[in-house]
Parts: C-alpha cells; sequence; structure tokens
C-alpha cells in the first residue's frame, strides 16, 4: 500500500518544549498557519491535551468553522489532531544540535475518504503550506525570543 503521509521539516532554533508551548495553544495557529486558510480560534481555547476538541475559523474561498479532536499527543515530542474527515495534522519533535528538528505531516490514511482527498490533490497541495508553516512557527519563536531579551 502506497504511504499516504506527506511530511515537511525544519532545524528550529528553540528547544522542543518551546516548540510545544506554541502547538499546543490554539490560539497562535493562526499566527503560525502557513496554508493562509486559519483564520482564528472558534470560542474558548485551553492548552491543547489528548481529547482535546477545539474549532478554528476558517477561510478557504468561504468562511466556515472546523472543530478538531487531539488524537494524539505525548508532551514535548508529538501532537495530531483530526477532524469530523479522519485525516490528521501531525507534529513530531526531536531534540537535536541547534535546536528542534521539527516535522509536519498530513496524514490522510484514517481518512473517510482518502481518495477523494487524492483527487483533489490535497496532499501535493499541502507541503509547500507546511513548509511556510515550520517558517513560520520559527519566525514567531525567533521573534518572541528577541523581544523578551
Amino acid at each position: 500500500m502506497p504511504t499516504q503521509i506527506v511530511s515537511a521539516q525544519r532545524i528550529i532554533n528553540a528547544e522542543p518544549h518551546e516548540v510545544f508551548e506554541v502547538l499546543t495553544d490554539a490560539s497562535l495557529h493562526h499566527v503560525i498557519d502557513g496554508s493562509g486558510t486559519v483564520r482564528s480560534p472558534s470560542g474558548k481555547v485551553d492548552r491543547l491535551t489528548l481529547g482535546s476538541r477545539f474549532g478554528m475559523k476558517m477561510k478557504l474561498g468561504i468562511p466556515y468553522t472546523i472543530s478538531s479532536e487531539v488524537v494524539e499527543f505525548e508532551r514535548d515530542k508529538r501532537i495530531a489532531w483530526a477532524h469530523i474527515g479522519g485525516h490528521r495534522w501531525r507534529y513530531e519533535l526531536e531534540a537535536v544540535e541547534g535546536g528542534t528538528r521539527v516535522t509536519e505531516s498530513f496524514d490522510w490514511s484514517t481518512a473517510i475518504a482518502p481518495k477523494g482527498i487524492e483527487l483533489l490533490h490535497y496532499p501535493r497541495r499541502h507541503i509547500p503550506n507546511m513548509e511556510r508553516t515550520l517558517e513560520n512557527l520559527d519566525a514567531f519563536l525567533q521573534n518572541r525570543r528577541h523581544s523578551i531579551t
């Protein structure tokens, strides 16, 4: 069976717990989003943990709201969420020389309609968006570090 995961990686000059802190704060997702579709949280958003449900206001042509649930969680190492479509957005963190290797993945192996995702070319289209997200995450962390010092 062909893999149903596409990923992007970047080494970010920050500790894994610093990166994880941003990823588990859904109120910051629109700040780091590289797709241009995430607008803002919908409703109150607590720090994300396994089983957390959260909503995001989105815009892809037309505005809409999507609800997601955190389905994978290992503090400072991995977080993933899925919405009604079943596919997952996953971040994996690994401490390396120079900071943290962050891998963002779009995993449609758990989707309810994986062929539809492929027909719409989402996997290929998501790669540059993930690369921009990791770039934005890096910039956010560096800017925050400089504003503290």
